[in-house]
């Protein structure tokens, strides 16, 4: 697809791949994708294989979690593989100003410093995985090696 006929958020998540090197055409769907079903439904795959991005508050500082559309994150299990005392969903200014992005579009990356991301173990049981990228109506297909490799995440058990 034409880069330029992409939202602006888009258009960053689109150069942050391609300065990594990591193959991945953006897709625009024709209605938005906010939810793992709703992208699921839109790009006809399984529910399992959408990687949610997930902003959560680790000792309050922001972490980017993403988590397998399969199940819900347990915040137990995630403060405790990720070290934190307490890990709580991060409210919507927050995920707006720690990734420049909305909420239902947040990608793994273009944001506007890296987040600390880990990356759910559930994920690796799929060949291909659908993200979100950087709008409500863009996805991404990659698969799991190459996003690990684009995020620098640490693969753990989120359920």
């Amino acid at each position: 697809m034409d880069e330029s006929l992409l939202p602006e958020r888009s258009r960053i998540v689109a150069r942050h791949l391609h300065d990594a090197g990591v193959e991945a055409e953006i897709r625009v769907l024709p209605d938005s994708a906010r939810t793992a079903p709703e992208a699921a439904a839109a790009i006809g795959c399984d529910v399992a294989a959408i990687a949610n991005s997930l902003v959560f508050l680790a000792d309050d500082s922001p972490v980017l979690v993403l988590t397998s559309g399969g199940h819900r994150a347990d915040l137990t299990t995630v403060a405790k593989h990720i070290g934190a005392d307490v890990v709580r969903m991060a409210p919507a200014a927050v995920v707006r100003s720690a990734t420049g992005q909305a909420i239902g579009g947040v990608a793994p990356v273009g944001h506007p410093t890296p987040l600390p991301t880990f990356i759910d173990a559930a994920l690796q049981e799929h060949e291909e995985i659908w993200a979100a990228a950087g709008h409500p109506h863009t996805v991404m297909p990659m698969t799991f090696t190459s996003l690990r490799r684009l995020t620098g995440g640490r693969v753990i058990p989120v359920a």
